[in-house]
């Protein structure tokens, strides 16, 4: 009859308004439930209760897609952000390949890149960025991963070099560069981690120190540089002198060969292996003031060290 179809069609509305309001409950419950993870990291929380959450199977809700849970690679991405150290350690340690894997769609990366390591550059997290390299060279699946590039799209095509020249932070170029990164990738713009560095000084005199202090780790890893910068250097030769000083200018526009020490350091620094960094540079026979070291490094070297250059 026609009030058992009208009936029926009531029944279809309810069950469909039913199942949508569900639907928008679950999401706004995945949502509370998502940003509770990410809260947890945030404030440091056990490693066995961040795991409990990671694992719950109702973190997102997607159309057409089942619920799911928090991958390692997403996980270790928090960790970086809020600096939770031994979570990283745990994600490192059990999942290795897992946590160091382009995270899904829900962060915007290329497959190429390694957002890890770029946000553990971006956020000055050494002691992760130590960690990650170091599960890198135990993977051969991740034997080029310190030099992927970042997205074209929002990165500019950046490595994580240029993105450490780029924040100005010293220690962490020479980490990546006594690790294997490589000095002559350039960006999207053709830019090497070198421009990035010259560039900076060229435009500020703020930081020169750090600019310079980086300027010095790269060129003892990059034996003749070619950089896109030289044209610049040679066209403003005495705002060069007075910045770079004679001989390295002399050296940077290919007037020159790089001084004895330079040519010297930077054959010994290519004969040793990228994986026993810094461990390698320590046992080298030359005084401790001539060893380029990051901080922790050096530390290792505190007891019975004379100085030799006071």
């Amino acid at each position: 009859t026609s009030w058992s179809r009208q009936k029926d069609g009531l029944d279809i509305n309810y069950m469909a308004s039913n199942q949508a309001s569900l639907q928008d409950e679950q999401s706004r419950h995945c949502k509370f439930l998502s940003y509770m993870f990410y809260q947890a990291v945030r404030d440091h929380k056990p490693v066995w209760m961040l795991e409990d959450m990671r694992t719950m199977e109702y973190f997102y809700w997607e159309e057409n897609a089942s619920l799911r849970t928090y991958s390692p690679s997403e996980a270790l991405l928090y960790a970086v952000v809020h600096n939770h150290l031994p979570y990283a350690q745990y994600l490192l340690s059990h999942f290795p390949e897992e946590a160091l894997k382009v995270p899904g769609e829900h962060f915007c990366y290329c497959p190429s890149s390694a957002p890890h390591l770029a946000m553990a550059v971006t956020y000055d997290r050494r002691d992760i960025l130590g960690l990650i390299i170091k599960i890198a060279h135990k993977l051969p699946s991740l034997n080029s991963y310190i030099n992927r590039t970042g997205c074209f799209h929002l990165e500019d095509g950046k490595t994580p070099l240029h993105l450490a020249c780029e924040l100005l932070r010293s220690e962490t170029v020479l980490i990546l560069l006594g690790n294997g990164a490589s000095p002559r990738i350039e960006d999207s713009k053709g830019l090497t981690p070198l421009d990035v560095i010259l560039e900076q000084m060229w435009d500020s005199k703020v930081n020169v120190a750090s600019k310079k202090l980086c300027l010095d780790y790269l060129l003892l890893f990059m034996p003749s540089p070619q950089f896109k910068m030289r044209k610049v250097l040679q066209d403003h030769p005495d705002h060069w002198t007075a910045l770079l000083g004679e001989d390295k200018f002399n050296t940077l526009v290919g007037n020159t060969p790089a001084s004895l020490y330079l040519q010297a350091m930077q054959t010994i620094l290519q004969s040793l292996p990228p994986s026993h960094f810094p461990k390698s540079i320590q046992e080298l026979p030359i005084p401790q003031a001539l060893k380029p070291l990051p901080s922790y490094g050096k530390k290792l070297q505190t007891k019975n060290v004379v100085n030799v250059f006071p």
